[in-house]
């Protein structure tokens, strides 16, 4: 039953997302912004986008051609964050929160197909990934303010309002309801993917057909650097993120990793990381960083949340049915758990410069 359940959600997800498509803890080896090289000039653009930092690069025989691309792909981002953003009042994302428990929005299809995705993964991961989790964040600070752990009776009160069966998808009138007031949805698990494979699409559509995109850690890599090489993309050692402990040869793949030293406060010698479980409130422990590699970015995404929440065990057991799909975990004892398919080179390693 497994088998045809992670078989049915593979193909779902893999048309879904391509009929209507929707430095943190990695770090890569590409050459200076522009130059030319094989005939082939590169360029690229950091800039701060939804909240992270976002580098685009783009390879092309004419650098008007990959200026442009660039440049698309930056607004597409901003599109993007517009439409799914919880924190513009206006935005789609923020009405369903704001009339939860009241009645149901409308929304454009891309929005609406991102979140029956969404629930898709869900269902796959057994809520180990739900985009109904922002209703704890409140309770928790990783800014430096926090001195104490929240009462436990309003972590307890908070998670009865994270399911994600409560959201009602009508694909007929194309609305979303949250069934109870204060549910409020959000993609910070999974919109910095959505929104690398969004640009990329825009970039190929330019002419772009060797290119990279990382948002903010969720990196996505097609094609070659302009020397014909693959694109080399740096697995952060969590015990030391300036330093890459592995290195993968990536093309047409993403490459994204969820660490428990992104964001996180300290209390009494325990490090209490931004990564909560949404079926106990509480930061996940035992495991420092998950990487996951799949040619999807947005699912990638949305995967090593749920593998960090789901465990060593069960993590590697759920990717290893996945066709396509790889991860590395490093635990709480900085033992490596690597799954079945998965090709790492552990030989060099190289402190970010």
């Amino acid at each position: 039953m497994l088998f045809k359940q992670i078989f049915n959600f593979y193909i779902f997800y893999t048309c879904t997302i391509h009929k209507k498509l929707p430095f943190l803890c990695v770090f890569f080896l590409i050459s200076l912004p522009i130059h030319h090289l094989s005939a082939q000039y590169q360029h690229q653009q950091t800039l701060r986008l939804m909240g992270s930092r976002f580098e685009i690069v783009s390879v092309h025989d004419d650098i008007e051609v990959a200026k442009m691309s660039v440049h698309l792909a930056i607004e597409e981002i901003r599109r993007i964050e517009a439409l799914i953003s919880s924190w513009e009042v206006q935005s789609q994302t923020s009405l369903i929160n704001q009339y939860a428990g009241e009645f149901p929005i409308k929304v454009e299809q891309e929005l609406f197909q991102l979140i029956e995705r969404c629930q898709k993964i869900s269902r796959l991961t057994d809520g180990a990934f739900d985009i109904s989790f922002s209703s704890i964040y409140p309770i928790w600070k990783f800014d430096g303010s926090m001195t104490e752990l929240p009462d436990s009776q309003i972590v307890k009160s908070s998670i009865r309002l994270i399911n994600y069966k409560n959201i009602v998808l009508n694909e007929r009138d194309t609305t979303v309801f949250l069934k109870h007031k204060k549910m409020q949805i959000g993609f910070g698990a999974i919109g910095k993917g959505y929104a690398a494979m969004m640009a990329k699409r825009v970039m190929e559509k330019n002419g772009i057909k060797n290119g990279l995109v990382n948002a903010g850690g969720d990196l996505l890599a097609w094609g070659s650097k302009p020397d014909g090489s693959p694109w080399q993309v740096g697995i952060a050692d969590p015990n030391d993120k300036n330093r890459a402990l592995a290195w993968l040869d990536i093309r047409d793949n993403a490459v994204v990793t969820s660490g428990d030293y992104e964001k996180y406060f300290e209390l009494n010698g325990v490090r209490y990381s931004h990564i909560i479980n949404p079926k106990t409130g509480y930061p996940v422990q035992g495991i420092k960083s998950v990487t996951v590699v799949c040619p999807d970015a947005e699912f990638a995404d949305a995967l090593a949340t749920a593998v960090f929440v789901l465990g060593v065990e069960y993590g590697l057991y759920l990717v290893n049915q996945l066709k396509g799909v790889d991860c590395l975990i490093i635990d709480g004892n900085n033992q490596l758990h690597i799954s079945n398919s998965m090709a790492i080179n552990f030989e060099k390693s190289e402190t970010k410069r």
